[in-house]
């Protein structure tokens, strides 16, 4: 009988002795399941950062970090070329360990044991990652960033940064006040998902509430769109429709007000 190929391991837990705990669990289950850990990281930003051109077969991830929580995490770390397996790690989070036993994926509840955390890393050898839209449905609120591949790289993009996104056939791009990014987005999606932080002005585009300088009319024959929308640190000016102007009209009395 061959021997089990060594599984490599990533641990992201905001809190040191969480770390730690796991840590000696896997030196301790490691005749049952080869491991090694190979990265840890302090919440999903750093976590990220450790995984960049670094194979990881699985991560176990706390839920709630500061910065970025476990869940958008996971999201992130789909988007990878070799995407780790994901078991999430809860404290007390009723709501999520009853979403990942509906969505069937797997989680271990702290303290951890040690017979939980074997039949863990036993499964992830025949697990997926979990699709993007199941996490997306069970994470709650928005996420923090939004992220796009470019020349090999997973890149992040923090949401304070970007002043609107305008949607090309079958693309949608983020601008921010330095460049543009172009991401695997629906616009309609980020509409729903961002609804606090962006107002639609046309079928195509979505900004930033706190991005708008003014408005202006329009100087184009264009009997589709009258005003345009003025943008705080760049020269671009967004083109709104008739049809949204109603909506955005209101918003630009209480810019003035």
């Amino acid at each position: 009988m061959s021997a089990l190929p060594t599984l490599s391991v990533m641990i992201v837990d905001d809190e040191a002795p969480a770390r730690t705990r796991l840590r000696d669990l896997l030196a301790d289950v490691a005749a049952k399941v080869p491991n090694a850990v190979v990265a840890e990281a302090a919440n999903g930003l750093l976590a990220l950062e450790a995984v960049e051109g670094r194979p990881v077969d699985v991560a176990l991830v706390d839920i709630r970090m500061p910065k970025m929580d476990g869940i958008e995490l996971a999201r992130h770390m789909a988007r990878l070329e070799h995407p780790p397996a994901i078991v999430f790690v809860t404290a007390y989070d009723s709501y999520a360990v009853q979403a990942f036993e509906l969505n069937a994926i797997d989680y271990l509840v702290k303290p951890v044991r040690a017979q939980r955390l074997v039949d863990a890393l036993q499964k992830v050898r025949q697990s997926r990652p979990p699709a993007p839209q199941i996490l997306s449905r069970i994470q709650q609120g928005a996420r923090t960033h939004l992220s796009c591949h470019e020349r090999g790289r997973l890149l992040l993009i923090p949401l304070p940064e970007i002043l609107y996104f305008k949607a090309d056939l079958k693309y949608v791009t983020a601008r921010t006040s330095s460049r543009e990014y172009l991401l695997d987005e629906s616009l309609t999606h980020l509409e729903e998902e961002f609804s606090e932080r962006f107002i639609r002005l046309h079928r195509s585009a979505l900004v930033a509430r706190e991005a708008i300088a003014g408005f202006e009319k329009s100087a184009t024959d264009d009997t589709e769109t009258q005003w345009q929308a003025l943008l705080r640190g760049v020269a671009d000016k967004l083109p709104v429709s008739r049809r949204q102007w109603p909506l955005v009209k209101k918003y630009a009395k209480k810019l003035s007000s």
